[in-house]
């Protein structure tokens, strides 16, 4: 069984970190992703999740804390996947179970990254489990066009000790790389992982995960 937490709010009592990563995973359901495009993010952050190599990182970690959610529209973020502790090949399991049986809510919404940023960032900062690291993992396959920009958010809403990484989906004009590496990732050791198209999104989750979660262990360490 998954071990959500659900709405539980972090232990005013936790003086040190519990896990070495709070992972939060936003996945783009904009108009321009069409419904394969998406079955082909759901199916293959799923398919990351389960890489023996990747689930080896997460275990070797100590665990970590991750949540999942779709994102367009100004006021359209749904979570695919609440918050989970994942320690255990069960708990992996189960989490890209949920990730990839997602329905998705919303089509025909534009770009809100500005948006998107600030409610992960919201969503962050009340996870259940205070973490060594806090890392937003986001995709998407456009450049902001809906509402304010990234920049917005992070003067307005608690980026402090997170870092916001950027998974691009090449072929889109204006180019949403240049767009993710001046525009959207944010704070120590960003980066954008690209994938050359809808059907190479595993691949570059595969190496996207394991960047981020190779340095939970690390963290823990300290």
């Amino acid at each position: 069984m998954l071990p959500a937490f659900g709405g539980l709010a972090p232990s005013p009592a936790a003086a040190q970190p519990v896990c070495g990563l709070s992972l939060l995973l936003a996945l783009d359901v904009s108009s321009s992703v069409d419904s394969a495009e998406f079955a082909l993010q759901t199916a293959g952050l799923a398919r990351a999740l389960r890489d023996p190599s990747v689930r080896r990182s997460i275990i070797s970690a100590g665990g970590i804390q991750a949540m999942a959610l779709e994102w367009s529209g100004r006021d359209q973020q749904v979570d695919i996947a609440p918050w989970s502790l994942l320690t255990s090949d069960d708990d992996i399991n189960a989490f890209a179970g949920r990730i990839e049986t997602h329905r998705r809510v919303h089509t025909e919404f534009p770009t809100a990254l500005g948006y998107a940023l600030g409610h992960a960032a919201t969503r962050l900062n009340k996870a259940p489990l205070r973490c060594a690291r806090a890392v937003i993992d986001v995709s998407g396959d456009g450049v902001n066009n809906e509402g304010f920009e990234p920049l917005l958010a992070y003067r307005n809403f608690d980026f402090a000790n997170v870092t916001v990484n950027g998974l691009v989906i090449q072929g889109a004009d204006p180019d949403p790389v240049d767009y993710y590496r001046a525009e959207v990732i944010y704070g120590p050791g960003a980066f954008v992982e690209i994938a050359a198209d809808f059907g190479d999104y595993a691949a570059a989750m595969k190496r996207k995960l394991l960047r981020e979660i190779n340095g939970a262990g690390l963290a823990m360490a300290d």
